[in-house]
């Protein structure tokens, strides 16, 4: 039997997110939980609810890619022939931005064990949460002047999100929970930001080593699509330079771009251990917290392949701080405190919003 929890968890994935009824016909495409990504538990509680209420639903253990080249052609076609596929596997983190997914339709659940699946996390209204990032990316676009700061001294600004003229549309694949808003280009922005830590890898690919250690808080100094200088412990920005120059050589790619930053919009996102120990799964699933803030860098596309993190940022929206220290202000978007009415699930997470998100004994990201 699983928790009531749980599975409210379960049906917000499968009814709210997936859109699913009876007769309908799921795809499950699993990571092995060997990996100590996901989870056996919450494969299983999503498959007993789905089957409970009726849909026909088949599992698939994938395996994992850490390139990400291409899904087999076999799991595509069995993904053509389901009327959703739902990834336990950081397979579909890859596939996010590919825009022959679209038609397809897939799911990638950011809840990675039942743990979440069973929190706020997982049961806050997905539809409630997918309002409240729309209500973000109108009042970002309309923006005239967006100023972003942080306790260690980050300090950018620019103009409103230019997001692309489709819309903020910005993957492929439907998010679970729905935890940050469109990703706001770069252009524009100009600025530092100091990441506290450690430099680490964005879920496109899976190289080594996918996190480098920081002495010290780094200085990141960048203009417009281009990172312009690192400041900091001279070991610090040695190391940061040798990453940078290494994966982009890695790739072929320019490794000083800067795409594209957005933040966490879902407070009930919630990671208990400290982010060093596990590198991969912790950038994979903490971003979603309003406590933190990533830029994607080292590519010309999104997510790049190596993500700066920011703890606690102030994001003042003409004059107006939206996020405070960490802490998103819902009720000061247009629209949000209506939204907050709606839904009471989702205003409880923000009355009650997780402060765990990877940091260390000393409350840092680093350790």
């Amino acid at each position: 039997m699983h928790s009531p929890d749980l599975m409210a968890g379960a049906e917000n994935l499968l009814f709210r997110c997936g859109g699913l009824t009876a007769g309908d016909q799921l795809l499950v495409v699993c990571e092995d939980a060997a990996n100590g990504y996901y989870d056996a538990d919450i494969t299983e509680a999503i498959v007993d609810c789905a089957r409970q209420n009726r849909i026909k639903t088949a599992v698939q253990t994938l395996a994992f890619d850490p390139m990400g080249s291409s899904l087999p052609a076999d799991l595509k076609t069995a993904m053509e022939m389901a009327d959703r596929t739902l990834f336990l596997s950081r397979s579909g983190d890859q596939i996010r931005f590919d825009a022959g997914m679209r038609d397809v339709r897939p799911i990638m659940s950011y809840a990675l064990d039942a743990g979440m699946l069973a929190s706020g996390f997982g049961r806050a209204n997905y539809t409630g949460f997918v309002e409240l990032k729309n209500a973000v990316n109108r009042l970002l676009a309309n923006a005239g002047h967006i100023h972003v700061t942080c306790p260690l001294g980050t300090d950018f600004a620019g103009p409103g999100a230019a997001f692309p003229p489709a819309g903020a549309a910005d993957v492929s694949v439907a998010r679970f929970p729905m935890s940050v808003f469109a990703p706001v280009p770069a252009q524009g922005f100009s600025g530092v930001l100091v990441q506290d830590g450690f430099l680490v890898g964005t879920g496109s690919k899976f190289y080594e080593p996918y996190g480098c250690d920081l002495l010290e808080p780094l200085t990141i100094r960048f203009e417009n699509n281009r990172l312009t200088g690192f400041d900091g412990h001279p070991m610090d920005v040695h190391c940061a330079q040798m990453h940078y120059e290494k994966v982009g050589k890695m790739f072929d790619l320019d490794p000083l771009t800067m795409h594209s930053w957005h933040a966490g919009i879902h407070p009930g996102c919630a990671y208990t251990t400290p982010a060093r120990s596990n590198f991969e799964r912790w950038s994979g699933s903490a971003f979603g917290n309003p406590r933190l803030l990533h830029f994607h860098t080292c590519g010309h596309y999104a997510p790049g392949e190596i993500s700066l993190n920011v703890l606690d940022p102030t994001i003042r929206v003409d004059g107006v701080s939206i996020w405070d220290a960490g802490v998103l202000r819902a009720d000061l978007l247009p629209g949000g405190a209506e939204i907050l009415d709606r839904y009471p699930c989702i205003k409880a997470v923000f009355d009650a919003p997780a402060r765990h998100v990877g940091q260390g004994a000393n409350g840092r990201l680093s350790a």
